[in-house]
């Protein structure tokens, strides 16, 4: 990717195509600087997507990446005469922090958000080879970084941007190691994750590589003095040396980029392992920088499984003379991808997949005579980068991973070359080839693991494991199988799924007989041991068929267990595919009532009741009846063939009858009205073997009460007449009005007691209740043994007479026998005879003296007073014709008879004004006249109601002054 540093953008004909299997894997590519200079570079870092350039001139150059028109332009604050020229940068991975040395040892701190370096007066003379920056990566400070010195000293300093003038940058300095062989040419410090107080520091010379790990020390607060002087004074280095060191080869120590999406092997860990490199003389040293909270054996294993890249393993360049090519040319600088080795030397890019050791890359890039500062990687945004003193080169990746798998392969790492495998025929690839290893190795679990995975042909791998009796791994492989199988593969599916079903009996049934026989399997394994592994294989074959259930035949399941005579197996997976039907049929079938009563508890479904009620209350009718009790979706019309048969075979007290509990339960509880329920219970009733009754006729009297009637009149009253139920006959032909049966019915069977109670209890008129109680009275006169017990029984009737009941008598009975009843209805009779007398006479006197009193009323006169007036109009009444009443009251004709309309209703007050027009007409005369005249006094003067129909009125009317009134 070649950057255009005044746009950000990429430069008109790069690509910018990324994972294409089809690009190389690593390109070098001259970056277009969109700037000049009027110097040199002589020194250059990259950090965070910023870049730092230094000039010969002292000026530095800080851009962005991601937007490289920005340019800082910064100037040390002295001449390079003074101070001499920039030599090294050393930039932290945020990019917050660099620190700038020179040729006179002359060191320099900036901060990102200032623009004038701060002189490093603590550090003035020492030539600076490397730093190792905090781990926690801060920004506002360094806080504790390690600095490496060319005498070999490692110092400890804390560098804290100031303001002030007089202030220094560094907080403290202090020497914390020594190395007695050379300059520090690199150093790398990281956490232990999980212990915040642990740390590895890593020290490499060119000769020796040092490794310590250990606890730091805490001061009382941040900056306050070293931390590390504890960790360097308690722990010691675990080292590794060189010899033949050549003078002046180039030496540094190079940690790979932070990780950003790819997988690694260690994934597991909460930081990723990452790789160091040390380039020294005779090679690069490689290895894991492993990650342990025990650090006592860390730096061992670190050191101890790291390997030397040769120098030699570089090739010589082409273009160099047969002389030269004899020569191993120097390695200038390294750094370190992911997988992969990047080294400059002489003027080339040469890099080395560190797996595998296989040259990628070998690209000339620098022309003869051009010189170059070195390799830089950004290890945040894991980039890479080649500056000489006026260019940049960027060396672009491309998949860096895509080989990986291949070289895991080839070295029979098949995990981690499944994890690297990308495309469906690399995972395929790699699960063949180590189902093959593992089966050369005679692990055939784990090869059946791993061939359900992969492609190779289903029916090789099945007769393979079969030819070898691997009965398990095979069983393991279909499961694989299954699991990768599209759901559209119906048939596959299935049949795979039903062998499976036949593997898992079959291995069950052996185990079962290992038990049974308590012979042992193998060597290494006892009866104890097999009963174990039943277990296991039995809650594997449950956890099967829940995940496969759709893709398993229920008959043909159901046929190889039951052929094995899996019984528990069987029951499991009709449960599974929620067979009910065939789970509970399997218990009835074997007269296993409880296990069918548990299996029955947890159903919901109506018609699984309606199936098996006729077979369960015959046998367990007390379980059921609580089982159905707690349901509240039944029908229990559809019962009623259970509870019949039930009753039918029963032999049980009506008060253990569990279908008459189960009807009363539906008829009290749910209020049932379902006629076919109520007829049902009263069939129980009736036809039950008991003598008594008392049951049934609670239940009709409970309806009667109720003013309810659910059952079938008609129906009751055939059973109760068919199993002579005598009460509940008359109870219900009572309650249907027809008391004339009830009491025949009730004298059919000698019931007189029965009888006599429905003839009392009748509300009709008193000609039926007579006649029932004559029919009474003749059935008990003819059962009776004497006349008299008769009579005695018939005396608390009061509507009965002794002549009622004469012709009921025997004709041979003598009249002694009842003389005193005879006498005494006599003497009634006399006595009612005097009453009615005694009431004739005084009838008579009444009459005699109404008829005195009507030829009275032809000799009543009235008293008019001169100045009496008409109550209607006030006026003298003596002016006209006029009315006069017993009561005093006194009506001129006209006005009475305005008042009388007024008064009367509507009839008699069309009549009066039909008359008063007929007289006003004189259009009759004579007899007529007189006629007419004589009707219209009658009806006006036949008596006074004005006193009675003014009781209503008020004293005081609306137009009456109330103040006249007033108390």
């Amino acid at each position: 990717m070649a950057y255009d540093m005044s746009t950000g953008y990429a430069a008109p004909g790069t690509n910018n195509l990324q994972d294409d299997a089809s690009l190389p894997m690593f390109n070098v590519e001259r970056v277009s600087l969109q700037f000049s200079v009027a110097s040199d570079f002589v020194a250059a870092a990259v950090a965070n997507n910023v870049l730092i350039l230094a000039l010969s001139t002292g000026r530095i150059l800080r851009i962005s990446l991601d937007s490289p028109a920005d340019i800082d332009d910064v100037d040390l604050p002295k001449k390079a005469s003074e101070i001499g020229v920039i030599k090294r940068l050393f930039l932290d991975p945020s990019a917050s922090h660099l620190i700038i040395t020179t040729t006179l040892a002359e060191n320099f701190y900036l901060h990102t958000q200032s623009r004038v370096p701060k002189a490093l007066s603590r550090l003035k003379g020492v030539g600076i080879e490397s730093i190792s920056w905090n781990p926690s990566q801060p920004t506002a400070s360094t806080r504790e970084i390690l600095v490496g010195a060319s005498d070999g000293n490692v110092y400890e300093v804390y560098i804290e941007p100031s303001s002030e003038f007089y202030r220094r940058e560094e907080r403290y300095l202090k020497s914390v190691y020594k190395t007695n062989d050379g300059p520090v040419a690199g150093l790398w410090t990281d956490i232990i994750p999980g212990r915040a107080d642990l740390r590895r520091i890593i020290i490499t010379t060119p000769s020796s590589i040092l490794h310590f790990a250990g606890k730091v020390g805490r001061n009382g607060s941040e900056g306050s003095g070293s931390i590390f002087s504890r960790l360097f004074e308690s722990e010691s280095a675990t080292v590794h040396e060189l010899g033949n060191i050549s003078s002046g080869a180039a030496s540094c120590l190079a940690v790979s980029p932070e990780h950003q999406e790819t997988p690694t092997p260690s994934s597991e860990h909460t930081t990723v392992e990452r790789i160091f490199g040390w380039l020294t003389s005779q090679g690069v040293l490689t290895g894991k920088l492993f990650l342990s909270a025990d650090t006592s054996e860390l730096g061992g294993k670190v050191l101890g499984e790291s390997k030397m890249l040769p120098r030699s393993h570089i090739p010589p360049s082409q273009t160099a003379s047969g002389r030269a090519r004899k020569l191993q040319e120097p390695v200038q600088s390294i750094i370190l991808s992911q997988w992969h080795i990047l080294q400059l030397v002489e003027g080339r890019i040469v890099v080395i997949n560190r797996l595998d050791e296989t040259i990628v890359l070998d690209q000339v890039v620098l022309q003869p005579g051009q010189s170059a500062l070195g390799l830089v990687a950004d290890i945040k945004k894991n980039t890479f980068w080649l500056f000489t003193s006026q260019e940049i080169f960027e060396v672009v990746i491309t998949d860096e991973s895509r080989d990986v798998w291949k070289i895991m392969l080839k070295a029979q790492q098949f995990d981690a070359a499944s994890q690297f495998a990308k495309t469906a025929s690399q995972k395929d690839a790699v699960a063949t080839a180590s189902g093959d290893y593992l089966v050369g190795k005679g692990q055939y679990m784990e090869a059946a693991a791993v061939y359900g995975r992969s492609t190779k042909p289903f029916e090789q791998v099945a007769l393979s494991f079969i030819d070898k009796g691997e009965q398990d791994a095979l069983r393991k492989y279909l499961l694989t199988k299954l699991s990768t199988l599209k759901k559209s593969s119906i048939m596959q599916r299935v049949m795979v799924a039903t062998w499976l079903i036949e593997l898992y009996m079959a291995k069950l049934n052996t185990l079962d007989d290992t038990i049974t026989t308590k012979a042992e399997l193998s060597e290494s394994m006892n009866t104890a041991e097999t009963q174990d592994q039943l277990s296991v294989i039995r809650k594997e074959y449950q956890d099967f068929v829940s995940r496969y259930k759709a893709d398993l035949d229920r008959k043909t399941v159901y046929e190889i267990t039951s052929s094995h005579g899996r019984e528990e197996e069987l029951l499991y997976f009709a449960t599974v595919v929620n067979d009910y039907n065939y789970v509970l049929a399997y218990w009835v079938q074997r007269e296993r009532w409880q296990e069918t009563l548990a299996v029955l508890k947890k159903q919901t479904n109506p018609e699984i009741f309606y199936k098996y009620s006729s077979v369960l209350m015959a046998n367990v009718p007390v379980d059921l009846v609580e089982i159905m009790m707690r349901q509240t979706n039944l029908n229990a019309r559809k019962l009623i063939p259970a509870f019949l048969n039930y009753n039918n075979i029963t032999k049980t007290i009506l008060n253990q009858n569990q279908a008459v509990r189960y009807l009363l339960f539906e008829i009290n509880q749910h209020q049932s009205t379902d006629a076919a329920i109520h007829n049902t219970l009263i069939s129980i009733y009736a036809s039950h073997s008991t003598n008594g009754e008392a049951a049934l006729l609670s239940y009709l009297e409970g309806q009667s009460y109720a003013n309810e009637q659910n059952y079938d009149a008609d129906f009751a009253l055939r059973l109760c007449i068919q199993h002579k139920r005598v009460q509940s006959c008359v109870h219900i032909y009572s309650s249907m009005g027809q008391y004339v049966q009830a009491v025949d019915l009730a004298l059919k069977y000698d019931e007189i007691e029965l009888a006599s109670t429905t003839a009392d209890r009748s509300n009709t008129e008193p000609a039926l209740r007579k006649k029932l109680w004559l029919a009474i009275a003749k059935k008990v006169i003819s059962q009776s043994s004497g006349i008299r017990t008769a009579i005695e029984f018939l005396r608390r009737v009061d509507l009965l007479r002794i002549e009622d009941l004469i012709p009921f008598f025997p004709d041979f009975v003598v009249i002694d026998d009842f003389k005193e009843e005879i006498c005494t209805a006599l003497e009634d009779y006399s006595s009612k005879i005097d009453a009615l007398k005694q009431e004739m006479d005084e009838s008579e006197e009444t009459a005699a003296h109404i008829k005195t009193d009507i030829k009275a009323l032809d000799q009543r006169y009235a008293i008019v007073e001169p100045g009496e007036r008409c109550y209607v109009c006030g006026l003298p009444l003596l002016a006209r014709q006029f009315f006069v009443f017993p009561c005093q009251h006194a009506f001129h004709s006209d006005c009475l008879a305005k008042k009388v309309v007024e008064l009367a209703g509507i009839a008699r007050g069309k009549r009066i004004a039909e008359l008063q027009t007929e007289v006003s007409k004189g259009t009759s005369v004579g007899q007529k006249r007189d006629r007419i005249i004589k009707e219209l006094d009658a009806l006006v003067g036949s008596s006074c109601e004005m006193a009675v129909k003014l009781i209503d009125e008020p004293f005081i009317t609306a137009t009456d002054d109330k103040e006249e009134w007033a108390l």
